[in-house]
C-alpha cells in the first residue's frame, strides 16, 4: 500500500470514479436482493410448513372418535360350578381386562421406569426424550430409537396399528401425528386411565396381551399378586415380546430386568430393601417350572369343540350375526359363556377314556388304521391323485403278520381291490410305507398335498345328559388323549348304525303309547320274513325260536323278530314320526341317489336299519326323554352368554315337548330295568357296589361294527358307542359295557347321589297276567302249564288292563299208560292232569320253544295228533328254559 500524498490522492480518485460507484451499488443491491430472497423463502417456508403441519393435523383422527380401549379379548368358558373350563381367543385377543385399582404399584412403576420415567410429569410428549431421540438419529442414522411416551405407545398400538412403517418418511409423519394426539389425549384423560389402557393393551410375549394374562401365563397368578421381582420381568417384554421373552431368552430379559430395577431405585419407585429382595429372587427358575407344566399346547376338549359349533350357530340364528361377525365375537369379543359341563363328571369320563386298559389290547381287538390320499402337481401343471388303493396296490406283495388288507367280493387280485383299508400292529412301519410310496410317486419340483391318518382303532364316544334339564354334562368324542382342537367328534359329528337300540324307540314306544298294546302283549318268535320279500329277519341268538313272548321279554332280551312284528302293526310311518319327535335330525324320509331311492320308513327301522345313521348325542337325548317321564329336552351345552360388559346376549333354554305319556315312559323304563337284571345288559349292573336303579338298552349293528349301550339312572342318561371309523367287525364286544359301568358308578360315588326310584305316575296299575297270551291269568291253569308257570304280575297304564281271561291254555287229563286222553275207564292211578298251550304252528316251519307243549290232541275226537310215546315223553320232560343273555351277543344282522 502507497501511503504518500500522491498515493492517497490516486486512491481517492479511484473510489470516486463512476465505474467504481456503479460496481459498489450493484453489490449492495445484490446483497439486499439475496437477503430479501431468503427472507421470502423463510416466509414461504413458514407458510408451507404451517400448511403441511395443518394438513398432517387435519388427517389425524379426532379424539372424539378414538378408541384407546382394546376391543380384542379372550372369551372365557365356565363349568357348571362357575370355575373356568377353557378360554378361546383369536390373534392378539388373549387378554383379560383389569382396572387400574387391581394393578399393584410395583407393576405400574416397573413399566413407567422402563418405558416413560416422567410419565406423571409430561403432557403427553417428553421433550428430553425427543432430544435424545434426535441425537440418536443423527449418530446412528436410524429411526429405531424410542423416545415415545406411554401415551404415544398406546396411540401407536390402538390408532396406527402398531406403527410398523417401512418408509422412513411415513414413520416421521406418524411420529408427528402421534405426538400431536398424545397432547390432545392427555388434555382429556387422566394419567391413571391412560396407564390402565396401556397395561391392558401391550403384547407381553408367549401369546399374552395385557398384564393380567401375562401374570397368569408366566407366574400362574393374577396381576394383583405379582411381586416387584416379577413385575420387573414383565416390563422389558413390552419393547420386544420375542427377544425379551423370559422363557425363550431369559438372559436378555434378565439384563433388562436389572435395568428396570435400577431405574425404579433411581426414581424412588422402590426402596433399597425391596430392590435387594428382588435381586435375590430366583424368578427365572420359577418361570421355567411353571412353563414346563403348561408349555404343551392344550387342545380344546371334545365338549368345547361342540360348544363352539353351538355358539357360532346360535349367534347367527338367534342374533342375526354373519358367520364372520359371529366368529370375531366368539374369539375376540371377551364373552363369558356359562356351560353345562360338570367338572367332576367330565374328569371321570376323561380318566376312563385316556386309560388304554379299558380298550382291547393291540392285536387282540385293537389295530392302527390307515387313511391315505396323495395329490401330486407336476411342473407342467398336471395333477395326479393317488388314493389308498394305489398305495395298497404298490405294496400288494407285502403281507406279514402285522398287516391285514381288506378287499371286496373275495377278489385276491390286487389290481381289482376297491376301498381297501389297512389295519396294522405297527404304526411306524405303515408310516414308513407311506413315505416310500410318496417318494416313488414324486419328483423334484413337484407340489405335494398328502392326507395321512394313522389312528388307533376301535374308537369310542360317550355323551352324558341330565335328563331333567337337557344339559349335556360331559362328552368324549374319541379314544385316548385328545391331540388337536376341532378334531373329529364322534359324539356329535358322525352318524352310525344303531342296531337294537332302536327297538324300544321305533317299535315298542309307539306300540304302548298309541297302538293299544301293553308290556303283556304277545307275539310269536318264529320264522319270519319281511313281507313280500325273501329276506328273513334273523335273531341275534342261535338257540332257536322262542315262541310266544311278551313285549316286556322282547325288550330285555332284545328280540329282533318281535320288534319287527310289533312295528308292522304300529306301521313304520308312525314309528318314524315318533323318532322325529325324539329329536333325530339325520333320518331319511326319502332321497334319490342316481337311480336308487332310499327311505328309513320301513320295517328294518325296528332294528336300526337306517340309510345314514344317527349321532350319539341325539340317541342319548332320545333315551333321556324316556328317563324324563316322556318329556323331550333339547340337549344344550351352555346356559348363558354375556358380552364383555356383562350384558346377556343369549339366555339359552332347552326347548321341551311331551313326546309320550308319562305312563308309557315309566313302563318302558321298568322293562329296561329288566335288561340290566335279567337281559342283555347284566354287565352294566353296579347295584351290588352302589344302590341305584339302572335302565337301558344294548345295541349291536352289522356284525359287531357298532357296539352301543344307552342307559340311565334317575339322575343321568349316558350313551356309549364303540367301533372302527371305517366299519370293521370287532373281535372284542363287551369292553364298552365295562366302561359305561365304571363311569356311571364313579359318578354316583363322586356325587354321593342319594338312592331314588324311577318315579311311578299314578296312572300305573298292576294285574296278574298269563305270559303266553297277555290276558288275565287263571290260577290253577296258567301256573300249572307244562311249559312252566306263566303267571306274572305286570304293570299297565290305567285303561289298558286286559279284561279277558286266559284262553291259550287248556287242562287235559291224560292216561299215562296210553298217552291218550283219559276216559271213564282209565284207572285213577293212571290219570294225570296236564295244562297244554293252544297254539297253531305250521309243521313245515322250524319248531319253537312252544312246540313240545302245544296241545297234542284233537279235542273233538279225543285222539292224539302225535304218537302216544311223544305225548308221554313230553309229560316227563323238563320245561325249556331260555338261554340267558350272557350266552350270546345282542347282534343285529344286516336286514336290508
Amino acid at each position: 500500500m502507497n501511503y504518500s500524498k500522491q498515493g492517497i490522492i490516486k486512491k481517492q480518485r479511484q473510489i470516486k470514479s463512476t465505474s467504481r460507484r456503479v460496481t459498489s451499488k450493484l453489490k449492495i443491491s445484490f446483497i439486499r436482493l439475496t437477503i430479501l430472497f431468503f427472507v421470502g423463502l423463510i416466509i414461504i417456508g413458514a407458510f408451507a410448513g404451517f400448511g403441511a403441519v395443518r394438513a398432517l393435523i387435519d388427517t389425524v383422527p379426532s379424539t372424539e372418535n378414538l378408541n384407546l380401549i382394546t376391543t380384542s379379548y379372550k372369551t372365557t368358558l365356565y363349568y357348571s360350578d362357575g370355575s373356568i373350563s377353557d378360554t378361546l381367543f383369536g390373534a392378539e385377543a388373549n387378554r383379560s381386562y383389569v382396572t387400574i385399582d387391581k394393578i399393584p404399584d410395583c407393576v405400574k412403576y416397573a413399566f413407567i421406569a422402563k418405558e416413560d420415567s416422567r410419565f406423571y410429569e409430561h403432557n403427553g410428549i417428553d421433550i428430553k426424550g425427543i432430544f435424545r431421540a434426535v441425537v440418536s438419529v443423527v449418530k446412528t442414522r436410524s429411526l429405531e430409537y424410542g423416545g415415545s411416551t406411554i401415551t404415544q405407545q398406546l396411540i401407536k398400538n390402538q390408532v396406527f396399528g402398531g406403527g410398523n412403517e417401512t418408509d422412513p418418511l411415513d414413520k416421521i409423519v406418524r411420529k408427528f401425528q402421534e405426538q400431536y394426539l398424545a397432547i390432545q389425549v392427555e388434555n382429556e384423560l387422566d394419567k391413571d386411565t391412560i396407564l390402565e389402557y396401556y397395561l391392558n393393551n401391550i403384547n407381553l410375549g408367549n401369546g399374552s396381551y395385557g398384564v393380567q394374562t401375562a401374570a397368569q401365563n408366566y407366574f400362574d397368578k393374577n396381576v394383583d399378586e405379582l411381586t416387584l421381582s416379577e413385575a420387573a420381568v414383565l416390563a422389558p417384554i413390552a419393547y420386544s415380546p420375542t427377544y425379551r421373552n423370559p422363557i425363550l431368552y431369559p438372559e436378555q430379559n434378565a439384563e433388562k430386568r436389572l435395568e428396570t430395577l435400577d431405574k425404579m431405585l433411581e426414581n424412588n419407585f422402590c426402596t433399597q430393601e425391596e430392590y435387594d429382595e428382588a435381586l435375590a429372587d430366583d424368578v427365572y427358575a420359577r418361570i421355567q417350572d411353571h412353563d414346563q407344566s403348561t408349555n404343551e399346547s392344550i387342545p380344546y376338549s371334545y365338549f368345547t369343540d361342540e360348544l363352539i359349533e353351538q355358539v357360532l350357530s346360535d349367534l347367527q340364528e338367534k342374533l342375526g350375526y354373519t358367520e364372520k361377525e359371529a366368529s370375531d365375537l366368539l374369539y375376540k369379543g371377551g364373552l363369558k359363556i356359562y356351560t353345562t359341563q360338570d367338572r367332576e363328571i367330565q374328569d371321570i369320563v376323561d380318566t376312563v377314556y385316556t386309560d388304554e386298559t379299558y380298550f382291547p389290547p393291540l392285536g387282540e381287538g385293537s389295530y392302527y388304521e390307515l387313511t391315505y390320499a396323495l395329490s401330486v402337481t407336476r411342473a407342467d401343471g398336471t395333477t395326479t391323485h393317488y388314493q389308498q388303493y394305489d398305495l395298497m396296490n404298490y405294496f400288494a406283495d407285502y403281507k406279514d403278520t402285522n398287516h391285514y388288507y381288506y378287499h371286496e367280493d373275495g377278489d385276491d387280485s390286487a389290481s381289482n381291490w376297491v376301498g381297501i383299508s389297512a389295519l396294522t400292529l405297527n404304526a411306524d412301519d405303515i408310516n414308513a410305507k407311506c413315505d416310500e410310496f410318496k417318494e416313488a410317486m414324486t419328483a423334484e419340483g413337484d407340489t405335494v398335498v398328502e392326507k395321512r391318518i394313522v389312528k388307533l382303532q376301535p374308537q369310542s364316544s360317550m355323551v352324558i345328559i341330565d335328563q331333567s334339564t337337557g344339559k349335556v354334562v360331559a362328552l368324549y368324542g374319541g379314544r385316548g388323549k385328545k391331540t388337536e382342537s376341532l378334531s373329529l367328534n364322534r359324539a356329535t359329528n358322525t352318524v352310525r348304525q344303531v342296531g337294537s337300540t332302536f327297538k324300544v324307540l321305533a317299535s315298542f314306544l309307539p306300540a304302548l303309547d298309541t297302538a293299544g298294546m301293553t308290556l303283556a302283549t304277545v307275539f310269536d318268535d318264529s320264522e319270519y320274513y319281511y313281507p313280500d320279500t325273501e329276506k328273513e329277519v334273523i335273531n341275534w341268538y342261535t338257540t332257536g325260536f322262542r315262541g310266544l313272548q311278551s313285549i316286556r321279554t322282547a325288550i330285555y332280551n332284545s328280540m329282533n323278530i318281535i320288534a319287527v312284528k310289533t312295528l308292522a302293526e304300529v306301521t313304520p310311518q308312525i314309528g318314524f314320526d315318533y323318532l322325529e319327535k325324539l329329536g333325530f335330525s339325520t333320518l331319511v324320509a326319502s332321497k334319490t341317489v342316481g337311480t336308487e331311492t332310499y327311505s328309513d320308513i320301513g320295517l328294518p327301522l325296528a332294528l336300526g336299519g337306517l340309510t345314514d345313521g344317527v349321532t350319539n348325542l341325539e340317541l342319548t337325548a332320545a333315551y333321556a326323554t324316556i328317563a324324563n317321564a316322556g318329556k323331550y329336552q333339547e340337549p344344550i351345552f351352555y346356559t348363558m352368554i354375556l358380552d364383555s360388559d356383562g350384558k346377556v346376549l343369549i339366555d339359552n333354554k332347552s326347548e321341551s315337548s311331551q313326546v309320550m305319556k308319562t305312563s308309557t315312559a315309566w313302563l318302558l323304563t321298568n322293562a329296561m330295568e329288566d335288561t340290566i337284571t335279567l337281559g342283555t345288559g347284566k354287565r352294566l349292573d353296579f347295584s351290588t357296589e352302589y344302590d341305584m336303579p339302572i335302565a337301558g338298552k344294548t345295541g349291536t349293528a352289522s356284525g359287531s361294527n357298532d357296539l352301543w349301550f344307552v342307559g340311565y339312572t334317575p339322575y343321568y342318561t349316558a350313551g356309549i358307542w364303540t367301533g372302527f371309523d371305517n366299519n370293521f367287525d370287532q373281535i372284542s364286544t363287551k369292553y364298552h359295557q365295562y366302561m359305561w359301568h365304571d363311569i356311571m358308578l364313579q359318578i354316583c360315588q363322586t356325587k354321593n347321589l342319594a338312592y331314588k326310584d324311577f318315579e311311578m305316575p299314578d296312572s300305573i296299575v298292576t294285574a296278574q297276567i298269563c305270559t303266553k297270551c297277555g290276558k288275565l291269568a287263571v290260577v290253577g291253569l296258567c301256573d300249572n302249564y307244562i311249559g312252566g308257570d306263566c303267571i306274572a304280575t305286570e304293570y299297565f297304564a290305567k285303561g289298558t288292563v286286559p279284561t279277558e281271561k286266559c284262553d291259550c291254555h287248556v287242562k287235559v287229563t291224560i292216561d299215562t299208560a296210553t298217552g291218550q286222553i283219559a276216559t271213564a275207564d282209565t284207572p285213577l292211578a293212571n290219570q294225570q292232569e296236564v295244562v297244554y298251550l293252544i297254539k297253531d304252528e305250521d309243521p313245515t316251519l322250524p319248531e319253537t320253544y312252544d312246540t313240545p307243549y302245544i296241545l297234542p290232541f284233537d279235542m273233538d275226537t279225543g285222539t292224539a295228533n302225535s304218537n302216544s310215546s311223544e305225548v308221554l315223553d313230553n309229560l316227563s320232560a323238563t320245561p325249556s328254559v331260555m338261554p340267558t343273555a350272557e350266552e350270546s351277543d345282542d347282534t343285529v344282522l344286516p336286514q336290508n
